[in-house]
């Protein structure tokens, strides 16, 4: 029962002081403990050595950027990363999320949006949200065609060669493998694997993830054999 009612703990990576400050007060005031990194090693250094249930990253540090504290955390530890980028390109989206981001938001960005996907992501990563099928719950093995996902050891193969995915490529094949046959749009992806309800979340994410996890699954993307899309409607793989 403890466990239900400890203080979640947050690591803030972000050289900028001011918009630091301003997230510290906010999580702070939200009920959240807050550690605050200014650089990108003092960033991985709290990272590897603290306790945290969140981690929120920014892409443009000192010292070391975003992306090579992601790669570095992401060797060791599963803990929910945000990444915060200034810019609108696909490309650091596309980067963050490969090396295994949960997801990201665009400066300037709503303090409460951010704090609603900071609680989303911290209930998925404790499994309090239990809508979507977790590896307990299926078998240990889900076999579609040349494609072999072990929900046990979280490794996923084809035709005998492992293919290394993200955590939320991964999150989304098992949802996916699991509701074979039905169609899911990406909204409810955005439900299901994310934790966010509403309009919390950027539907573009799941487009890159989707897209990542493609480009690593099938042969030839553009000629699908397991995850198909039907134009307005979503993902799904056939029966």
């Amino acid at each position: 029962m403890g466990n239900e009612t400890a203080i979640k703990r947050i690591l803030v990576v972000e050289d900028e002081r001011s918009i630091a400050q301003v997230l510290t007060i906010n999580l702070k005031m939200a009920g959240y403990a807050c550690d605050v990194a200014g650089d990108g090693e003092e960033g991985l250094r709290l990272a590897l050595t603290g306790v945290y249930d969140l981690i929120l990253l920014d892409i443009m540090l000192p010292k070391r950027d975003g992306f090579s504290v992601c790669r570095e955390v992401r060797k060791t530890l599963s803990t929910p990363i945000i990444m915060v980028t200034a810019k609108e390109e696909d490309l650091d989206k596309i980067m963050g999320l490969d090396l295994g981001a949960d997801d990201y938001v665009t400066k300037p960005f709503s303090i409460k949006v951010l704090l609603a996907r900071i609680k989303a992501n911290i209930r998925r990563s404790a499994g309090e949200l239990t809508d979507a099928k977790t590896p307990e719950e299926s078998s240990d093995v889900i076999r579609i065609r040349e494609l072999k996902i072990d929900t046990k050891n979280y490794i996923v193969t084809k035709k005998d060669k492992e293919i290394e995915l993200s955590k939320k490529e991964y999150e989304v094949l098992v949802y996916l493998a699991t509701h074979v046959g039905e169609m899911m749009s990406r909204e409810d992806l955005l439900t299901k694997v994310w934790g966010y309800d509403g309009f919390l979340g950027d539907v573009r994410t799941v487009d890159v993830t989707m897209s990542r996890l493609r480009s690593k699954v099938e042969d030839n993307p553009s000629e699908p054999e397991y995850i198909f899309t039907k134009r307005t409607k979503g993902y799904y793989i056939p029966a």
